[in-house]
């Protein structure tokens, strides 16, 4: 599945083999072994952070290329209750996702 993802993604980007190589520093022959199955590269995070898709999406764990960021946190706020001693509303932590999640998609 990785070979697959990796070409497809490439193809997206309208990127060549050498550029992409060049980019995450190594040489054209190791990306075009990765893409033709025929090693496995040592870093899959690297290449999911080129790419801004998820390790599960390049290993074929995933069809989304993105995992939700926000499921988590929405679970985690959503048990809040109060914060520094003071009661939270629903607005309040509304207000706490937007925050965040602002800032996670201006990274």
């Amino acid at each position: 599945m990785l070979p697959e993802r990796l070409k497809s993604l490439r193809l997206e980007t309208k990127l060549t083999q050498k550029e992409i190589a060049e980019k995450l520093g190594v040489s054209q022959q190791s990306y075009a072994l990765w893409e033709n199955g025929k090693r496995n590269p040592k870093n899959i995070q690297q290449l999911a952070d080129f790419f801004s898709v998820s390790t599960d999406y390049l290993l074929g764990n995933t069809d989304e290329k993105k995992s939700s960021k926000f499921d988590d946190l929405n679970t985690v706020l959503d048990s809040f209750t109060s914060f520094d001693g003071y009661p939270l509303s629903d607005e309040d932590r509304e207000a706490v996702r937007e925050l965040l999640r602002g800032r996670c998609e201006n990274r």
